[in-house]
């Protein structure tokens, strides 16, 4: 089953899955019609964060984790700037017609797609091109999650308890609330900045080409960044949770408070300043959050305890976008708007800060199966 649904050939066939969907985008007439399409190329997209943690922690030795992690999760928001302002010159070049660029971009997503199938494996055991050397060097300090799936053998797995009971450990629960509120800032970025640019500010959209693209560059040095920095500090402390904890800790704060303030901001510069930086320190915690997941669990369950943490986290998606719509046009207005958003990712950063740390998972023979 491992070799037949690694996770390598989920990421390649979720890709093809939600640019298929991002093409057929275009041949929506209709709200259901639209609703339908966009919530199949959500079900195809889900897998991505939870697969790339995987692989990467497959393919690296725990030390560059975060490095590894970070710069893979990079490619998101580089792709948000590099997406922003080709939209508005395809938007421009076809007078407006909105279905042309997710066209383009679903059948991009295909082709990109076929170049996964042919490069990556799930581990470097796999990949003719590794040689032993590197495969030493990989394995020399094997993460925990290095055995999902392939790296653990029947025995070990059907010893572990359920996946199910990890859920209620403090340091998963603590993180998936956290990344809930990291999840419900992006997607109130993602879906509301344009729109408050547009409406709010009075920027046109040639403007927005520029206004739209700069805060993703500061969410893709900030992922790489964030990578790096954790990495060092488990090196020099050599503990290598509470690092990437604290990261978290400070960093989704301070996105919280700044992203709060938003509203308050009296220039149009001032505001997309400011909401780059938020975007950076957003991301600068984009990596670490399954990390500690990674740290927290045992092997064998780290696939699905990870997968329900991301479950969690995406209902922000759903529901940050509707609730920022009705407070928008409630007297709350924007900058009340911007206040829950802040309320809501300080929360999730406290509550990982006071329950947080994470206890040494119990081997499976220390667990009493069930029945």
């Amino acid at each position: 089953m491992a070799d037949k649904y690694g996770p390598a050939k989920v990421m390649g066939w979720a890709a093809i899955f939600w640019s298929c969907f991002t093409a057929l985008t275009a041949a929506g007439v209709g709200f259901v019609s639209l609703l339908i399409i966009r919530l199949l190329f959500g079900a195809g997209e889900g897998p991505q964060a939870t697969v790339t943690a995987k692989i990467m922690h497959n393919w690296f030795p725990k030390k560059e984790l975060g490095t590894a992690v970070g710069i893979a999760n990079a490619a998101t928001p580089l792709g948000g700037a590099i997406g922003t302002p080709a939209v508005v010159a395809i938007l421009s070049a076809t007078q407006g017609n909105w279905r042309v660029p997710f066209i383009i971009f679903g059948v991009l997503g295909v082709f990109f797609a076929i170049g996964w199938f042919i490069i990556v494996r799930d581990t470097p055991e796999k990949h003719s091109r590794v040689s032993p050397a590197e495969l030493a060097y990989i394995r020399q300090d094997a993460a925990p999650a290095a055995e999902v799936g392939d790296g653990a053998d029947d025995a070990t797995v059907a010893e572990a308890p359920p996946w199910w009971r990890y859920l209620t450990r403090p340091a998963v629960w603590t993180t998936a609330v956290a990344y809930f509120g990291y999840a419900w800032i992006l997607w109130t970025f993602l879906n509301w900045f344009p729109t408050y640019l547009v409406n709010e500010r009075g920027i046109d959209l040639s403007e927005l080409a520029v206004a739209g693209a700069i805060p993703w560059i500061g969410g893709c040095i900030g992922l790489a960044l964030g990578g790096v920095f954790t990495d060092i500090l488990v090196r020099r402390t050599g503990r290598s949770v509470g690092p990437r904890r604290w990261t978290v800790v400070i960093c989704l704060t301070a996105t919280g408070l700044l992203f709060g303030g938003i509203g308050l901001v009296s220039s149009t510069f001032g505001a997309v300043a400011l909401m780059t930086v938020v975007v950076f320190l957003l991301y600068f915690t984009g990596a670490q959050y399954w990390l500690i997941v990674g740290e927290a669990v045992p092997g064998p369950v780290y696939g699905s305890v990870s997968g329900a943490v991301q479950m969690f986290a995406t209902t922000a998606s759903i529901l940050a976008p509707m609730i920022t719509g009705y407070l928008v046009d409630s007297s709350l207005g924007w900058t009340g708007t911007f206040a829950v958003a802040s309320i809501v990712s300080v929360g999730g950063a406290l509550l990982l800060a006071v329950f947080g740390k994470v206890r040494k998972p119990l081997p499976p023979a220390a667990v009493t199966p069930t029945r």
